[in-house]
């Protein structure tokens, strides 16, 4: 069995077009320098804020940053995603690139380059394509850690029976990776701004996972930031009795730890098993996320309400 990873990840989505270098720079030496090992990116990121509709710079970051500081790759677990990158004609997501053998092995071997590594330790299918076998996926996911591109393979955005069968046609899936915090939209509620249909963690997941010793990481956990910025309200799915109440928790375990809610958050999912995927835009906000406390039997009592 697996043996579960349980960190604080620093997601890299927007390094490289929203967040300049110098300041993505900073947060990679500032998570390094405290002790963070785990970096998420994605061929993709951030094709949605590039003029020419592509991605690879966070990628093409990471490479310069890496370059820039010989000797550290080692000491990092690097994870990146392939299939949601647009490569055709039309609207996203008909142009993505998808998860067809070839697509894979393309999509790979282009992120290292621009990486400029050999391998990374952990390579994510992005989201479903069900115009392709999943035999064909499932082999070509296989090929990819026999040949030593990719220490380890997981999946995000797909749903839990389609991921069983995958590993049942030998997709060496060992972690998930999908949308989960402290609070959740009303149940079958469209969220705004969520393109995929699986994104959520459930407790279908939170038991799978369990059973089948995956990794689990959660994206968006602080739901950007609408715990503690009043300018970012939650969205409106997720305006229900039972926010109220988690919210009401939440605030009183963070007076009596004299924590932020952000932290607590942070915090609440660590002690579940679950490797929280934070995106700082500048160095203060990572400085408040980098020591969530540790939450004893009371705190966690109280939490789950």
């Amino acid at each position: 069995m697996v043996q579960v990873m349980t960190s604080l990840v620093l997601g890299a989505m927007n390094f490289g077009t929203l967040t300049d270098e110098r300041t993505s720079f900073a947060l990679l030496d500032r998570f390094v320098d405290a002790g963070g090992t785990v970096i998420d990116t994605a061929n993709c990121y951030a094709f949605w804020n590039d003029p020419g509709g592509r991605g690879g710079q966070s990628e093409r970051l990471l490479g310069r940053w890496l370059a820039a500081r010989p000797g550290l790759r080692d000491r990092l677990t690097l994870a990146t995603k392939a299939g949601a990158e647009p490569v055709g004609p039309g609207e996203w997501p008909a142009s993505r690139e998808g998860l067809s053998a070839p697509a894979l092995k393309e999509a790979l071997t282009l992120s290292l380059g621009r990486l400029g590594i050999d391998h990374v330790d952990l390579f994510w299918t992005h989201m479903e394509d069900r115009s392709v076998p999943l035999e064909e996926t499932a082999g070509a996911l296989a090929g990819l850690v026999a040949d030593g591109l990719t220490g380890r393979v997981g999946v995000s955005n797909h749903p839990t029976w389609r991921v069983e069968r995958a590993r049942a046609l030998g997709a060496p899936y060992s972690a998930l990776q999908l949308r989960y915090s402290y609070l959740t939209p009303r149940p079958w509620t469209r969220v705004e701004g969520v393109n995929h249909r699986f994104a959520w963690v459930t407790d279908e997941t939170l038991d799978y996972v369990a059973s089948e010793g995956l990794d689990l990481w959660a994206y968006t956990p602080l739901i950007s930031g609408s715990y503690v910025r009043p300018e970012r309200p939650f969205p409106e799915a997720y305006d229900h009795p039972d926010t109220t109440r988690r919210l009401a928790a939440l605030a009183q375990v963070a007076e009596g730890l004299g924590a932020t809610r952000n932290q607590v958050v942070l915090a609440w999912l660590l002690a579940k098993g679950v490797s929280p995927i934070i995106g700082p835009s500048t160095v203060a906000q990572l400085d408040e996320l980098l020591d969530p406390p540790r939450l004893g039997a009371a705190e966690l009592a109280a939490l789950d309400v």
